[in-house]
Order: C-alpha cells, then structure tokens, then sequence
C-alpha cells in the first residue's frame, strides 16, 4: 500500500497540475481564450491597479472611448478603492486575480476560492456594490480542482500573449505583434503593473506607449469590448444522475489507465478469473506489528498477501450502487464468496506458502469483522492522512455522484486496517 500512496502522490501531482493545462490550454474545456464573432476584440489588463499606471491607461481609454476588462489582485484593490472605483465608473469590468499573485499550483482549491477568489471579490463588491463573476488565474495557471469554481466564476485566459512584462519585448516588439497577430475575436493579455515575480517594473511605460501608437493606426478596424460582453454568462446545465462530465471521464480514464500500470508494475493477480474482483500480491509486511483477534500477531518481516480491489470492476458497482452502504454491501458479499478460493490458493499455492494472512486498507470495512477481519485503526501520521486523502479521492473519481457519496454516510468514509490471519481463514472456511 505504501508504494501505491507513493506513486499515488506522483500522479496526483500530475492530476493537480499537468492535467488542467491540457484540458485548459489544449482543449480549451472550462475556460473562455477567443471570441467567435467578427471584429470583435478584448483587451485584458492584470495585476493591477498600480497608482502610477493604472490612471495613465484609464485617460488613453477614455480618449478611444474602449471598453476594457481589468484581472485585478484583491491585496492592490484594497490599497487602492479609489482606482477600483474610477474603472468601475468609466464603464470597465473588474475580474479576478487572485488577492496576490500567487500560483494555484502551491495552493489547495479550498485555499484558492476562500483566501483568493472569493476574498477578492468580497473586497471589489464592498468598493463598487457589484460582485465580480470572471476570474484570471495567475500566469493563467489552473489546478484541478479550479474547476470548480465554474459553478461561480468564468474562467478567462487569453488567446494573445503580449509579454509586455518584459520591458524590452514591449518597448521593441508590442505595436508590431499587436499590429499584425489580432484578430477577430482576440483575447489580448496585457499588464498594467510591473511589480509582481518576472516582470520589470518600467514595463508598463513602454506599453501604454505602444498601445497609444496602435489604437491610432487600428482607427475603427475592430470593436473593442468587456470578456462579459464577449463571453455572456449562461446558465450552466446540471448533468443528469449517473452522467459523468468531460472532467471526470477524463479524470476517470487517466486513474484507470495508472491503475492498469500499478497492477503491472506490482505482479498484483486476480483470485479468480471467473471473478477478478478480489486481486492479492505477496510481499513482506513492513508495518506495526498486528495484534489479530484470534492471537496471531503479524509482525514486521512476516509474509503477507495484500489484498486490493480490481478498479475497473469497482467503476461498474460504484456506478449501480444506490448508496455507500449498499456499495458496502455488495463488495462484502462478493469478498466473502471469495474468501474459500482465497484460502485454496493459501494452502496449494507456491507463492503463498509461509503467508501469515491478509491485509489490506479499505474505506469500506463495516461488516468486514462477521468475515473474520480484525479491523484495527491506521496509526495518525502521514501515511494515514495520505491514504485517507487518496481513497476519498478514488470514490469522488468513480462514483457519478461522488461528491454526493463523500458528504452521506461519512462516518463509513474512515480507512481502517483489515486483516485476518491464514489460521482463521482455515477454521472458517474450509474449502
């Protein structure tokens, strides 16, 4: 089990971090980054409002009557309400960047919606009296579960990155990109700050000069306009009862897919062919010694067989259960049909010779002691907060309803250790 919270650990970091840059950069699934509609432009300004140049961009707007959006950072909004209030006034839109310009990735989601989003927002509607409903993550980077702040906020990136942070990018380079790389329905990432991590802090000078320069030869060739007008907000429709989304299919292929890997990897076998429910590896026990209610203990370097469950086949139960305890119900009924063929391999077996019983770790181990299972509690620690996080995270991954699943019946929802010695399993289940 230790090796798979380690590889676990692994691939929840790819999961947190990689996944959401495919689904959002690659397939652009969740978020908003190019308009449809002919001429249409947004021009988008982050990081601000910054004293010195945020007012200095206001007055060049106004001068061309534009409409623009302004990703602001929750801490700057409230040194600074005046600002906020002036681009409010002036008919601009006020999103979401965070409180500081802080990457999600270092971040739980929790973290993320309360201490940034939504403390940003809090700040904004106590300054203009209108909530802020988009919302620009930092360097655009998203972790999964961001995602869920769709229910509210739009997520917007963007579909022309100007690198004006840099300085000398934006004194040489900006009016000939913007010149010649708009089109219609853009999303231009512009900066009216230069003071957050890899940005030169005069950078914002040589943008205000190359975007007075470009809005003076782009005359009326395109229509300048707010992300909301771009990208209105709909009402988002809920998915029917036993209908996973695109998120969670893709969640719930990926796990699969490390699952298949992990059983490779690990020589883990089914108990039977005709049912591959039940899966055993053989290996040596590493843990706390194990007091077992029939006296055997199970002490560090003793054999053991590690039972897990075939996840594939738990997708299709978790998918038909009506709830935990009947998800619980099935599982046990269909272990302890298997139990006797379990106790056959024990005693015939090459592999499993000298094998002191079985052991595993379950979020579903109510009823399990009317098998014969000790069920012991995980020693606090690491180990026992990394598995707890890793099971409650495989059941949201399966299950259609999972959330739905984690919040009833939470008190099933604890890992705990079972296991049962090989001499039980021979005074009850003789084959």
């Amino acid at each position: 089990m230790r090796e798979k919270i380690l590889w676990v650990g692994l691939t929840f970091l790819g999961l947190y971090m990689i996944l959401p840059w495919i689904i959002s950069r690659v397939f652009g699934w969740g978020i908003h980054r190019k308009g449809s509609k002919l001429k249409q432009v947004a021009l988008t300004f982050d990081d601000g409002p910054d004293p010195n140049y945020t007012p200095k961009l206001l007055d060049l707007l106004n001068q061309y009557n534009i409409k623009a959006t302004f990703f602001v950072l929750g801490s700057k909004a409230e040194r600074n309400p005046d600002l906020i209030r002036r681009i409010h006034q002036e008919g601009h839109q006020i999103g979401i960047h965070n409180y500081t310009h802080k990457s999600n990735w270092l971040m739980t989601p929790r973290k993320v919606r309360k201490d940034h989003v939504d403390r940003s927002a809090d700040i904004v509607e106590r300054i203009t009296g209108v909530r802020p409903t988009y919302y620009r993550p930092p360097w655009g980077i998203l972790n999964l579960g961001d995602f869920l702040l769709r229910r509210q906020y739009s997520i917007v990136l963007w579909s022309l990155m100007a690198r004006d942070w840099n300085a000398k990018a934006a004194k040489q380079k900006l009016k000939k990109l913007l010149l010649t790389r708009v089109t219609d329905g853009s999303v231009i990432l512009l900066h009216d700050s230069g003071d957050t991590f890899g940005a030169d802090e005069e950078a914002p000078h040589y943008m205000l000069e190359a975007l007075k320069e470009t809005l003076a030869e782009w005359d009326h060739s395109f229509e300048f306009v707010r992300v909301d007008q771009m990208f209105p907000e709909t009402k988002k429709a809920v998915p029917a009862a036993g209908e996973l989304g695109f998120i969670r299919r893709l969640m719930l292929s990926a796990w699969l897919l490390w699952e298949r890997c992990f059983v490779r990897l690990f020589h883990i076998v089914p108990v039977s062919e005709e049912d591959s429910l039940l899966q055993l590896r053989c290996r040596e026990y590493y843990g706390s010694p194990i007091k077992l209610n029939d006296g055997v203990i199970i002490s560090k370097g003793d054999r053991i067989a590690e039972l897990h469950f075939n996840n594939d086949l738990l997708v299709q139960l978790t998918s038909q259960s009506k709830s935990s305890v009947h998800l619980a119900i099935q599982m046990i009924r269909r272990t302890e049909a298997m139990l006797p063929r379990i106790l056959y391999l024990l005693q015939n077996d090459p592999q499993y010779k000298d094998v002191k019983g079985l052991y595993g770790i379950s979020l579903i181990h109510r009823g399990t002691s009317q098998l014969g299972f000790t069920v012991i509690d995980l020693p606090k620690g690491m180990f026992s907060f990394a598995t707890q996080y890793y099971l409650k995270f495989m059941m949201y991954v399966l299950h259609p309803q999972g959330r739905d699943r984690l919040r009833t019946k939470n008190e099933l929802l604890v890992p705990k250790i079972i296991a049962i010695s090989t001499r039980e399993l021979e005074n009850r289940y003789i084959a």
